[in-house]
């Protein structure tokens, strides 16, 4: 068929053909193995890591936030295109909606031209600044977020098309893999624990894992909880606050809740599982009312997503 993405399913999985005109991609960049490019287009800025965070959006933008979203963790490919001449951001997008329906992909939210908002969202992959969606009221832009469900884990793709009067269209495409990251990178024991309780009345512990927005602690904390249990097993007088810390990403009473529901959560698998008292423990939840780091960095917003021991 001209001029449409030329696809093959596969698993559930969306391959595409790469073809693309005489301009040249950047250095050490390429299609993503779900979907490809719209023919013609050509790859100007590129970004990939393993496992980050990336605030998925679901709502327009306005100003400097996405008036809805979902934090995902996994995977993240960024890809931008330079698209070919004398194509709309209509057919290009229909193209790609097409392509992603055709692989199974479920469309979760869309959006054109004002609908879509005006502002910009930064995020940062493989340590590049990038804005997400970089646009106003008058260009001409649309908008897709996407999900397939894998067993694999979840893949998520952000399709973001704009353009005006002086440019040719370009697309943004994110796909994030949802996956769980490799455990075991970061050891703590009842030792140090105690010494910093010891220095400092408080100790941080970032063994404990969470799934995105959601309170339930993961298996491969087991190893953190343990040496937790360890530490009021060695001392039994201590008694310790258990309290939740987020980053300052989403609405401020979502994360109050969910860092008091996280703590609670930790407190129970240290009671049940591990028969520690439930009288020396307490839970609480600040949100990101005391962070350890500028929230303006991921890397600063990965610290301060923690629990915390806090001597009573």
């Amino acid at each position: 068929m001209t001029n449409t993405l030329r696809t093959v399913l596969a698993a559930g999985v969306l391959l595409c053909g790469a073809a693309h005109g005489g301009a040249q991609d950047i250095a050490g960049s390429k299609d993503h193995p779900l979907i490809s490019r719209y023919p013609g287009s050509h790859i100007d800025r590129y970004a990939s890591k393993e496992f980050d965070e990336h605030v998925f959006p679901l709502g327009k933008i306005e100003g400097d936030k996405f008036t809805k979203s979902v934090r995902l963790e996994g995977k993240i490919t960024r890809i931008h295109y330079q698209c070919a001449k004398g194509r709309s951001t209509l057919e290009i997008y229909r193209n790609f909606e097409s392509a992603l329906k055709q692989a199974g992909f479920q469309t979760l939210f869309s959006c054109a031209a004002r609908d879509c908002g005006s502002g910009a969202v930064k995020q940062t992959v493989d340590g590049e600044d990038y804005n997400m969606w970089n646009a106003s009221d008058w260009a001409v832009q649309r908008h897709l977020s996407a999900k397939l469900p894998r067993p694999e884990g979840d893949a998520y793709v952000s399709l973001h098309l704009i353009s005006n009067t002086d440019s040719e269209p370009s697309v943004q495409l994110d796909i994030i893999e949802v996956k769980p990251m490799e455990g075991g990178l970061v050891t703590v024991d009842a030792s140090s624990l105690a010494g910093d309780i010891t220095r400092t009345g408080h100790a941080s512990v970032y063994g404990i894992y969470f799934d995105t927005g959601k309170a339930d602690v993961k298996p491969e904390s087991d190893a953190a909880l343990k040496e937790v249990a360890k530490l009021l097993q060695q001392d039994g007088g201590l008694k310790l606050y258990v309290v939740g810390h987020t980053d300052n990403q989403g609405v401020l009473d979502m994360n109050m809740d969910l860092s008091m529901r996280r703590a609670n959560a930790v407190v129970q698998a240290l009671t049940s599982k591990y028969g520690a008292a439930a009288a020396r423990l307490k839970a609480l939840g600040d949100g990101p009312s005391a962070p350890v780091a500028s929230n303006d960095s991921e890397e600063g917003r990965a610290k301060n997503r923690r629990v915390e021991l806090v001597k009573q």
